[in-house]
């Protein structure tokens, strides 16, 4: 069978919950938002959310912002790590994974680079 191709990545094509964390990141101030689309690259999510934060507290925010508008339309994370610590959050909502990033770690581990074959969106202000 052959494969079909997705569609081309825009903001309009992304699923309605990806688009919504990416809007409770903006809502909390989240910086360099940007949506890496996965489905030709991995086998085990469709979309990365990566955001940077500027302090722990923000990222905090920014996490309890996206629990909490994704919650309103019924969808729970199947996992959070990095609560503690707060320099990288993983959200993993099966379909889609948000990343809130420090400026450090976010350079640190470079995911933009280690996924550069996949189509990207950045979201530059609201």
């Amino acid at each position: 069978m052959a494969k079909v191709n997705p569609p081309k990545l825009t903001r309009k094509s992304l699923p309605p919950e990806v688009r919504l964390s990416v809007k409770a990141s903006q809502d909390k101030k989240a910086e360099d938002i940007v949506v890496l689309d996965l489905r030709d690259v991995s086998t085990f999510t469709d979309f990365f959310v990566i955001v940077t934060g500027n302090s722990t507290r923000q990222n905090t925010a920014i996490h309890e912002s996206i629990k909490q508008e994704l919650k309103k339309s019924r969808l729970m994370p199947i996992g959070v790590e990095g609560r503690d610590l707060a320099e990288w959050i993983l959200i993993d909502y099966g379909s889609f994974i948000v990343h809130v990033f420090s400026k450090h770690a976010r350079g640190y581990y470079s995911l933009e680079k280690l996924w550069g074959d996949a189509p990207r969106l950045s979201f530059a202000g609201h």
